[in-house]
């Protein structure tokens, strides 16, 4: 059976040196899997976990990527060489053809490491940002310059990345694609790109789905997409993953029938798009009415003085539970009201969604992939209360 290889996650030129050559051969067969291992307080739990003592349950796995699990215990997603090298020349066959990629996300997460896979697939070198100090405008600019003239230029970001660097000025015009994933691209956002001469994709996907497998509402040529009875998304085709390191009994909830059964719950649009409307472990019900809280977030990012949204409850005698809007401005002396953020959201949610409440932060907590710390606000708000 086939050996699993914890290497911490390395950063900035230690990608190139270490990481790109023993992914390769992970894809190759030629060597062990890998397991990307966090270097924070995480990496014990990770370890403890996926037990790298015994050897990996299928032959054909080439990664095995940390994930939370609801209850913030580590779950570890195998992803076969297959999927993955599917998944790379589905995206560059979407996106035109392959290219060069800079990796501007970590690659503790799915999102960063497929970057290196497609950058593998295309054989190109990949321009690498050190993110060591956190997210940099001034190096992404610097290592947009340096890539090579004469081949197709791709990245991918989060939306804060996104809206720090346009906040910036800088010039994302020359990239053939910028994938944008992992939160919710807000209409605004996505508007202000388009202005700017941004070609933003905006990608929907998880770990399991190595990564996005979704753009711009439709699924990558060969991916299987539906939406099951109770409205979640179900994903099927070559990109889904082989089960959960160790944990036969959560794989079976995960996968049915060759497809995974997604936490996010979703509907198609009037042209037949995907729209993801919020996971179904984060729904608030308020006055009887269940409210995803994403969508939530989706609109009220949309204001032109929020940077950032998390949208979480708090119990309510009259409504059960009421919906709390905690933002961060995106100029620190402008924080918007309940009622400004109320009156820009009343014709784009129901009346049960708006927020009742709002907490402003300075700085929301983010996890490593640029997502808003959901339970980490929470725990804010409710200290607050």
């Amino acid at each position: 059976m086939r050996g699993l290889y914890g290497l911490t996650a390395p950063t900035g030129n230690a990608v190139l040196t270490s990481l790109v050559p023993a992914l390769a051969a992970a894809l190759d067969g030629a060597g062990p899997a890998l397991l990307p291992l966090p270097t924070g307080g995480t990496r014990d739990a990770v370890l403890n976990a996926f037990d790298l003592t015994q050897p990996l349950e299928r032959d054909d796995v080439a990664l095995v990527v940390p994930t939370s699990g609801s209850a913030g215990d580590p779950k570890g997603v195998m992803l076969t060489a297959a999927a993955l090298r599917f998944s790379a020349q589905a995206t560059h066959a979407r996106l035109g053809g392959p290219g060069q990629w800079l990796l501007a996300l970590p690659v503790t997460h799915v999102a960063g490491l497929t970057v290196l896979v497609r950058s593998l697939e295309a054989r190109t070198r990949p321009e690498v940002l050190d993110l060591y100090g956190g997210f940099d405008v001034a190096a992404f600019v610097a290592a947009t310059a340096r890539l090579q003239p004469g081949v197709r230029h791709y990245t991918s970001l989060v939306p804060t990345q996104l809206r720090r660097l346009l906040g910036a000025g800088a010039d994302l015009s020359t990239y053939d694609a910028v994938l944008v994933g992992g939160a919710a691209l807000s209409p605004d956002l996505h508007d202000l790109a388009r202005d700017k001469g941004v070609p933003a994709v905006t990608t929907y996907g998880m770990t399991e789905t190595c990564g996005g497998c979704v753009y711009d509402g439709t699924s990558l040529d060969g991916v299987d997409l539906s939406i099951g009875a109770d409205g979640r998304v179900v994903i099927g085709g070559p990109v889904v993953f082989a089960g959960y390191r160790l944990r036969p009994d959560l794989s079976a909830e995960a996968i049915v029938d060759g497809r995974h059964v997604t936490q996010d719950l979703g509907s198609w649009s009037a042209d037949g798009r995907l729209e993801v409307l919020g996971r179904a472990d984060d729904v608030i019900l308020s006055g009887g009415v269940s409210v995803p809280a994403a969508m939530v977030e989706r609109v009220l990012t949309g204001h032109p003085d929020v940077a950032v949204c998390a949208v979480v409850a708090l119990a309510d005698p009259e409504w059960g539970e009421r919906v709390v809007a905690v933002v961060q401005p995106t100029v620190a002396d402008r924080a918007p009201t309940l009622a400004d953020l109320r009156d820009f959201a009343a014709d784009r949610l129901d009346a049960a969604a708006l927020p009742r409440e709002v907490v402003v932060l300075g700085l929301l907590p983010v996890l490593a992939s640029g997502k808003p710390d959901k339970a980490a606000v929470r725990s804010l708000v409710a200290a607050r209360t």
